[in-house]
């Protein structure tokens, strides 16, 4: 495998927000894919407070060398003030798809 794969976690206020910046995400290659599950119920501490809502999380998959970029679009186009922007690697998979993976997320 030529490069090295992580899986990146993000919630977004509702699906629509979700589609728009994860079809803008997987357009400039910074992804190459967006998995955009149903609502989910977030609880957590917010400015002093605990705060509850309906949130959409993606999963997106990208190259690591994407990182930094993806991640820099990401804020710059999410709506929430903090958002959530977690990356884990992935250790292993499909050696077809990573590959796919990786050159989805290729430079143009």
């Amino acid at each position: 495998m030529a490069a090295k794969i992580v899986l990146a976690l993000s919630t977004f206020p509702d699906a629509a927000t979700a589609r728009r910046i994860s079809n803008e995400l997987v357009s400039a290659n910074l992804a190459a894919c967006a998995n955009i599950l149903p609502p989910i119920e977030s609880i957590y501490r917010w400015k002093g407070k605990i705060e509850q809502g309906s949130e959409t999380l993606v999963l997106f998959k990208l190259s690591e060398d994407r990182q930094s970029p993806f991640q820099e679009k990401l804020r710059a186009l999410h709506p929430y003030e903090v958002p959530e922007i977690i990356f884990l690697p992935v250790t292993g998979g499909l050696p077809d798809y990573l590959r796919w993976v990786t050159e989805s997320c290729a430079q143009t």
